[in-house]
């Protein structure tokens, strides 16, 4: 958190010790579910905007995670659901779902799919060629940025699946996994 955005208007007193939001170093906004007031001791008041952030971007990822999972189910696809959120919680709710997902073909492959993991490779190939066909196009730079990022992500994901299909490594208990 960089700053905060502070209510502002008519009949409220400046500097304004309620704030309805925050900011990231790179710009980015993130709202606030109710205000946040600044009042009492600092230190008091500071351990409680860490909390007010923390709780608020747990909010926040609970809600992309929701998405997340609508991505093949006729919600917003991931390449333009990520515009939704902070470069941060798009990350987190992306390796949430790699996670998941490759657990799950673990778990298909155990139960007699042969072609559940290279299924799950195709997925992210799929996944990264929509995010360069993105970040091909006229973005502004922070997006551009967060795209770059989640390919780069997406690549180390590939690799770690397609290392799987490679040495039919199908054994969530493995090692490698």
């Amino acid at each position: 958190m960089k700053r905060l955005e502070f209510v502002r208007g008519p009949g409220i007193p400046y500097p304004s010790k309620r704030a309805k939001g925050m900011f990231s170093n790179e710009g980015e906004y993130v709202p606030f579910e109710s205000n946040f007031e600044a009042v009492g001791a600092v230190e008091n008041y500071l351990n409680d905007l860490q909390t007010k952030m923390q709780v608020t971007l747990r909010d926040v990822l609970d809600v992309a995670k929701h998405t997340a999972d609508e991505w093949e189910l006729g919600g917003k696809v991931r390449h333009v659901w990520l515009e939704d959120y902070c470069a941060q919680i798009a990350l987190l709710a992306t390796g949430v779902m790699w996670t998941e997902e490759t657990g799950r073909a673990f778990d298909e492959h155990e139960g007699g799919s042969e072609t559940a993991m290279k299924e799950s490779f195709n997925q992210i190939v799929t996944r990264i060629g929509h995010l360069i066909e993105r970040v091909r196009t006229d973005l502004d730079m922070d997006l551009r940025v967060k795209i770059i990022t989640i390919i780069t992500i997406d690549v180390h994901s590939r690799d770690v699946v397609d290392k799987f299909c490679l040495q039919r490594m199908y054994d969530q208990g493995g090692f490698s996994w």
